[in-house]
């Protein structure tokens, strides 16, 4: 009777959890493109902010296309923070046209302290009146800062755009992570923006009215820009959404490469939560937003990942007892808990079938397994064993 009680409170609130997950999925089901007077003399003055540590193989490239994008030329400036390069960044990023500042001083912990002291230089002589941030390796559609005026025009202060991976024909990894992105894109952003709610801060082809910026800066610690959205969901500053404003960037190679990455990514994630959770349920207790109140949840409630695992294990373990031991749970509870595994299973696909994703996208999510052990398993690491985690650049050496 106990274990049958104990796996029934289990259940039920792993079915709370993933009500969450499945509240996004069917909020991203609306679609609504951005209409503007496309004949409108553009007016807003943008600076394009990129950190490169030793991007030689990539940034005249990037800073080429970049002076390629369907806005005047006199209405927009691109600025490089050459950080502690020892190649040939510099020279091949002002050979492209890029206004490159070099930072050889500070503290050398990544992107972060990189765009912040960018950022300093960039609002030296208060020309801009916003910022878009790319990664070096960027791909940008021609449109990108006339979509952006468009969204700032209407008022909006800080507004993600569509971050797609670039190379996912470059192995099983970049594929799946490829495909975790176009997940990602249509439920937790485009859900979010749906519901009014802030989507997330990518960290890459984004932008920021020049204000926000002024005021919060970029961030602090492993994670930045998931402790700046948190930051701006307590001034109620909403991260719109914007999916006609295309950014393409490479993901990492190989799983070793991406290790690292992911590494920095959940102990920044843990620790900004940790920081910020209680501010934001009292915050939300107050002003009983929405937005303040998923971003509270955002803090607390187990990924998508965790989740999986957690249910998977439970499953089996109560269909090995009753097979080895005795009949205990019943077919009432293992009838739930095989449900609440075959949404787990169907929510990545519904995904990708809202995004019309070609055939190889559902091919790559077979792997969805194999990756769900490994975060989970990178994850505990992350949080039982006390190992510095740094920031790493992505490795080009694929690029074409």
């Amino acid at each position: 009777m106990i274990l049958q009680l104990l796996s029934g409170i289990a259940l039920l609130a792993l079915l709370g959890a993933s009500s969450y997950w499945v509240l996004l999925a069917l909020a991203s089901t609306k679609t609504a493109k951005l209409t503007y007077d496309r004949n409108r003399q553009p007016t807003t003055r943008f600076a394009i902010a990129i950190p490169a540590h030793n991007e030689a193989m990539v940034i005249k490239q990037t800073v080429s296309r970049l002076l390629e994008l369907d806005y005047p030329s006199d209405l927009y400036q691109i600025h490089i923070v050459a950080d502690f390069c020892d190649d040939d960044t510099v020279r091949q990023a002002r050979e492209a046209g890029a206004t490159v500042h070099e930072r050889n001083a500070g503290p050398r912990t990544g992107k972060g302290a990189a765009l912040s002291w960018l950022f300093q230089q960039i609002f030296a002589n208060n020309w801009c009146d916003a910022v878009v941030i790319f990664d070096a390796d960027t791909r940008v559609d021609r449109g990108f800062l006339k979509v952006m005026e468009a969204r700032l025009a209407k008022g909006d202060r800080v507004i993600q755009g569509q971050h797609i991976i670039s190379n996912p024909n470059a192995g099983w990894f970049p594929a799946l992570t490829w495909t975790m992105f176009l997940i990602d894109n249509r439920f937790q952003n485009r859900g979010r923006s749906n519901l009014g709610w802030s989507a997330k801060h990518m960290g890459d082809s984004i932008c920021f009215q020049a204000d926000v910026l002024r005021q919060f800066g970029w961030g602090e610690g492993l994670t930045e820009d998931y402790q700046l959205r948190q930051r701006l969901l307590l001034a109620d500053i909403k991260i719109v959404y914007e999916p006609a404003a295309i950014g393409r960037g490479e993901a990492a190679l190989t799983w070793k490469q991406a290790q690292a990455q992911r590494a920095r990514w959940l102990r920044g994630a843990q620790d900004a939560s940790q920081q910020l959770r209680q501010q934001l349920f009292s915050q939300a207790l107050r002003q009983r937003k929405g937005a303040l109140v998923d971003g509270w949840l955002q803090t607390l409630l187990p990924s998508y990942s965790t989740l999986t695992v957690i249910s998977v294990v439970f499953f089996v373990v109560q269909i090995l007892i009753d097979l080895l031991v005795q009949p205990i749970f019943g077919p009432f509870l293992l009838v739930g808990w095989a449900a609440l595994i075959v949404l787990l299973i169907v929510y990545p696909l519904f995904g990708l079938a809202l995004e019309r994703a070609p055939f190889k996208a559902y091919v790559a999510v077979m792997l969805g397994p194999v990756f769900i052990l490994w975060r989970t398993w990178l994850a505990l690491t992350v949080r039982f064993r006390n190992r510095p985690v740094v920031w790493v650049r992505t490795d080009h050496s694929g690029s074409a």
